[in-house]
């Protein structure tokens, strides 16, 4: 439910968060259990449990974040190159009902 989305209220302060960038569509903030020396999840504002649930809005929104991260990989500390993850479901992961993207970098990572 959106109401108990910890994402929901990271986007309307009920908890707090290192924020690095927020518009009307999505914001990035830090990871608070980081994977990389630079761990960054930017979440989009509507709330879609999983990438099948979004509209085709949605899919362009998820589009004009990768533009973001990309022009903004200097700010972020991510210039080396950065790797993107959607975590789709729980088998792969996924530990937050809201589409996110993380965003690591920072360091040399590990192939899989």
């Amino acid at each position: 439910m959106v109401d108990e989305c910890v994402f929901c209220k990271i986007r309307k302060g009920e908890i707090p968060s290192t924020m690095l960038y927020s518009d009307d569509d999505f914001m990035i903030i830090k990871d608070i259990n980081p994977q990389a020396k630079i761990h960054l999840i930017a979440v989009p504002t509507v709330h879609a449990p999983y990438i099948d649930m979004m509209t085709e809005e949605g899919a362009v929104l998820l589009g004009k974040i990768m533009s973001k991260i990309s022009h903004m990989q200097e700010e972020l500390g991510i210039t080396n190159g950065y790797r993107l993850i959607i975590n789709q479901g729980e088998d792969a992961g996924q530990t937050v009902g809201h589409v996110h993207i993380h965003i690591l970098g920072g360091e040399k990572l590990k192939e899989f």
